[in-house]
């Protein structure tokens, strides 16, 4: 579809939004190189400054799937933890540590994730420092799944198409409508996921379009403001049948403060949180605020209470099962 970028910016300065098939042509156009730095800043633009819809969203993430280079990874039915970012709380890397406490309780993770762009560090910059290798080789991948029980989907691998837009959106350096698609095109196409999103109004978008979906999904924001678990006040969660508010009490804890989950500044301080959780010297807030984002997951696949997926998740970080599964992807890497 031919779309002059001219025209579509006029009408969405204007409040107008645009359509499904509207959006996904500007994105198949922006990975083609048809508009310039400039137009592309602006498109990117108008939508911090008015709210997406979800005709828009559908669009953009139907754009990135079709664009997105494809893992098949069939033979396992895995989970992706993710967040959308951008909720501005600086808490440290909890989705991807989560993510290997899952994958110590024998269930297989599709990590995807990408560098911090509106934080210091997102998950991509603490595992890559920490030895872990990025690879869009399936047979990497899938030796990966297979011995470590998870592997990591870094998205420039898998999404080449947006090569034209990695550079305007670190140059912006704030959330973009990127931040809320992450999630939604995992190129391993998992069968169940967890997502955390930093806005109730994405909340709302995300469950109407997974409830379009076959997946098994978790979806959470947390009401003051955080995309995942914070254990700080009550959350919102979505699930394929049903809705509910838990908050630390659902997990018999007592709520934590802010300061207690908050991360590292730069990269290192971030790492040396991440290792000093999986080695089992994290405080206890650390340590729960990981396990409860675990306990959804972990609920997600198996169909268990969010109570008894939180003991499972608190066994495998205690019992050094999620700090071996860390340990192994690293030596995979090295090989």
């Amino acid at each position: 579809m031919n779309i002059n970028m001219k025209h579509i910016l006029n009408r969405l300065i204007n409040q107008e939004s645009i359509s499904s098939e509207e959006a996904k042509a500007v994105l198949v156009n922006i990975s083609k190189g048809d508009y310039n730095q400039s137009q592309i800043a602006s498109f990117l633009t108008v939508y911090m400054m008015r709210t997406i819809t979800i005709e828009e969203l559908q669009g953009f993430r139907d754009a990135l799937l079709e664009l997105c280079i494809p893992v098949k990874l069939d033979n396992y039915s895995t989970i992706d933890l993710c967040g959308t970012g951008g909720d501005g709380k600086d808490t440290f890397n909890i989705s991807t540590l989560a993510s290997f406490v899952t994958a110590g309780t024998g269930i297989h993770v599709t990590k995807h994730g990408n560098y911090g762009v509106s934080s210091a560090c997102g998950s991509s910059n603490v595992m890559e420092f920490l030895g872990i290798k990025f690879s869009n080789n399936p047979d990497f991948l899938e030796c990966c799944l297979e011995q470590a029980g998870i592997c990591v989907l870094h998205a420039p691998l898998f999404h080449p198409a947006m090569k034209h837009v990695a550079p305007i959106r670190k140059e912006l350096g704030v959330k973009t409508f990127f931040n809320m698609l992450g999630p939604m095109v995992n190129p391993a196409f998992p069968k169940n996921q967890l997502v955390g999103v930093f806005s109730l109004e994405l909340l709302r978008l995300y469950s109407y379009l997974y409830q379009n979906t076959k997946k098994k999904y978790t979806l959470v924001h947390a009401l003051d403001g955080y995309d995942e678990i914070s254990l700080t006040g009550a959350a919102k969660v979505i699930q394929n049948d049903r809705e509910q508010i838990i908050d630390a009490s659902t997990f018999n804890l007592n709520p934590l403060k802010q300061e207690q989950i908050h991360g590292g500044n730069s990269i290192e301080s971030s790492a040396k949180i991440f290792t000093h959780i999986l080695l089992g010297q994290g405080t206890d807030a650390q340590n729960n605020v990981v396990c409860a984002n675990a306990a959804l997951a972990i609920s997600t696949v198996n169909n268990t209470s969010i109570e008894d997926s939180f003991q499972i998740a608190k066994e495998s970080l205690i019992s050094g099962k999620a700090l071996n599964s860390f340990k192994t992807l690293v030596e995979l890497s090295q090989n």
